[in-house]
């Protein structure tokens, strides 16, 4: 049965009909040192020309090379063909071990148990005995050509409201470098990474294909994100957790997603996922019908290779690779793009595509504004991956500043029929050649079932441009992993498994529960939880100084916890009578970080010292009662009113040894009778 549903309306496609299939990735920072060199996790938020002048540069290439089963991976192939140079800056915790230039160490405990623990909390089944892994990476990103990784468990289950999705793996790995900046030159791009977030654990956990809708997508995400959250053990902030998407439906194939880093985005993405495939394969079907080809069935699983195999040797022969320079019919272009790259040194080569025309396609959008999937995208973000801006291609010209003249002056040259397309590209001859032998493959590959393959959100400023992706680079294949040979495999005895599952940290649910007890605002329980200082809010309540639960809870949350011994002596002492409040936040600030005994000691000697112990009663009394005799004709004013100006009047005679609240509640009181007589 022939898929439905249109195209223009992502958002009402029927993920049922159309065979709809996802599961997720999610990828989450542990906060401990890095994983096989020890080196501490810090980042360093540097732009690439902010970071300083005495951190070292290297510059290396990568290039791709057979795995062990004698196959080189196809992802890296790729890769290693975009003629890049990779330049890494050397931070402060980054080493000999960042620069491969020394063996890595054996993975970091905590982190084990941490993953460990995770997998505990799915139900999954731990791996006996750890392997390290190497996996296939060219892209720059390691400096190694590979990241090491290892599967931890297997098997487990996260429960989603009334739904269950299915766990396959949960495996422990080292993060990429973090990129800076890309430099483009005539002689190809030069890619600059810092080595500070390289070798940071991670967990990766991926689920089976249980995925039901898009919304179901975002609820599983969230999920997991929570279950993370409470082992209490993983980094917080920017970039520290990302989810990938493995997105299909029958009539198209598996395609991976990355930077979903916005939660309310997963449900858009997916849905403009699956209206991609769906066009594309709608466009395939046209295709093969316009070359007298069989066509696609609805399901990919009812595909013929021997069918695949002679579409594809007839698309190869119809659609030959074959460059035109056309730069001199361009020699007198009103556009300012196109002389000014010819003046630059580019040139102009085209390719032609026949029986394209129309249908590459002119950007359109649907109702929320994000645009339609169409073969031109497609194209230029092939084109791209080459390190060109951009192509030009006839369903969208003349436009930019180029006539309908030099549009077929072009067809001319080309020896173009009505039925077919071209497409431009501006930039040095090695660069528009690379850029548009990728057009001609994506040109073949229309006929065909979408690619695998993996592709990135368009960000604009910091998040999603409108939930539509560009292509990064082919799926990975078999050959990608590998055993790490420099890493001992690490046992994992049911001793240390038992010890981990008898030791589970508190569920988000347990943990709200013990809160509930302490007669504090929903608010504050929920502005506790998130920042996650309710452990700390416990040791203060039942450690040695028994703090009260309000008063404790209100410095976490207006102070902070940067000093949390300091704050639990300033509320201890306040508390006992021993500290004004103003003395409180001078010593606060003032104060070095030690023991709680400690602590507490030096800033009840200081208080004293300096003036911070709270007046008794009867002085403040004594103080309030001038102030009103002396005020007596503003008391009778103002009446209530006049306790607000009043209070710094008393603060002052009382050399600020006072509490603010003790004087408010006494001037009340005073004003009071006085009003009466």
């Amino acid at each position: 049965m022939e898929p439905i549903g249109e195209v223009t309306s992502p958002g009402e496609l029927d993920p049922v009909s159309l065979g709809f299939m996802c599961g997720l990735e999610i990828h989450q920072q542990l906060a401990t040192d890095k994983l096989h060199s020890r080196m501490p996790s810090e980042l360093f938020e540097y732009n690439s020309d902010e970071s300083p002048n005495d951190w070292p540069r290297s510059t290396r290439r990568l290039r791709a090379s057979r795995g062990e089963g004698g196959a080189t991976d196809v992802a890296a192939r790729f890769e290693q063909r975009r003629n890049r140079t990779f330049e890494y800056v050397q931070s402060p915790n980054s080493g000999l071990i960042e620069l491969d230039e020394s063996p890595p160490r054996n993975h970091d405990t905590e982190a084990v148990d941490i993953v460990l623990t995770m997998a505990a909390l799915m139900g999954a089944k731990p791996i006996p005995y750890l392997q390290a892994m190497r996996k296939t990476v060219v892209d720059g990103s390691n400096t190694s050509g590979f990241q090491r990784t290892t599967i931890v468990a297997t098997d487990g289950i996260i429960e989603i409201d009334s739904s269950q999705v299915g766990i396959d793996l949960i495996s422990l790995e080292e993060d990429s470098a973090r990129k800076l900046e890309t430099r483009r030159s005539e002689n190809g791009e030069t890619v600059v990474y810092n080595l500070d977030r390289l070798g940071v654990p991670l967990v990766e956990v991926a689920t089976a294909p249980d995925v039901r809708s898009p919304e179901h997508a975002k609820e599983t995400a969230l999920a997991l994100g929570r279950l993370l959250r409470d082992t209490r053990m993983v980094r917080r902030g920017l970039g520290s957790i990302r989810q990938d998407l493995n997105v299909s439906i029958s009539c198209g194939d598996r395609v991976e997603i990355k930077g979903c880093q916005d939660l309310d985005w997963i449900p858009r993405i997916i849905q403009l996922e699956m209206a991609r495939q769906l066009h594309f394969y709608r466009l395939a079907n046209e295709l093969r019908s316009d070359f007298s080809l069989p066509p696609l069935p609805p399901d990919r699983e009812s595909d013929s290779r021997p069918v695949e195999n002679r579409v594809e040797v007839a698309t190869t022969r119809r659609i030959p690779y074959f460059t035109h320079d056309v730069t001199a019919l361009f020699s007198e272009c009103d556009s300012d793009m196109v002389t000014s790259s010819i003046q630059n040194g580019s040139c102009i080569l085209g390719i032609s595509l026949p029986g394209f025309s129309g249908k590459i396609g002119k950007k359109t959008t649907d109702e929320k504004g994000s645009q339609l999937p169409r073969l031109g995208r497609e194209f230029a973000s092939a084109a791209k991956l080459a390190g060109v801006s951009g192509i030009l291609h006839s369903d969208e010209l003349p436009a930019y500043g180029i006539s309908e003249a030099e549009v077929d002056s072009v067809r001319s040259q080309l020896s173009l029929s009505e039925a077919d397309a071209f497409v431009l590209c501006m930039a040095p001859k090695w660069q528009s050649e690379l850029a548009l032998e990728a057009v001609i493959d994506r040109a073949r590959l229309a006929f065909h079932r979408i690619p695998r393959e993996v592709r990135n959100v368009v960000v604009s400023k910091g998040k999603p441009e409108d939930g539509t992706t560009t292509a990064l680079r082919p799926l990975p294949g078999g050959a990608r992993m590998y055993p790490e040979t420099d890493i001992p495999v690490l046992e994992i005895s049911p001793e240390r498994w038992d010890s981990i599952c008898h030791n589970l940290p508190m569920s988000a649910q347990d943990r709200k529960n013990r809160l509930s007890g302490l007669g504090l605002s929903k608010n504050q329980e929920e502005a506790l939880l998130n920042g996650e200082i309710d452990d700390l809010l416990f040791e203060g309540i039942e450690g040695h100084l028994k703090l009260p639960a309000k008063a404790w809870a209100s410095a976490l949350l207006e102070r902070g916890t940067s000093k949390p011994n300091s704050l639990a002596a300033t509320v201890h002492l306040r508390e006992k009578g021993l500290l004004t409040r103003e003395g409180a936040d001078k010593l606060l600030l003032e104060s070095d970080e030690g023991p709680i005994e400690r602590v507490v000691e030096a800033m009840a000697s200081e208080a004293v010292s300096r003036g911070f112990v709270p007046a008794d009663q009867s002085s403040v009394e004594g103080a309030v009662e001038e102030v009103i005799t002396e005020r007596s004709d503003f008391v009778h004013e103002r009446g209530y009113g006049a306790i607000g100006p009043l209070m710094g009047t008393v603060m002052s005679k009382l050399g600020g040894a006072a509490d603010g609240k003790v004087v408010s509640k006494i001037l009340k009181q005073k004003i009071s009778e006085m009003l009466k007589d």
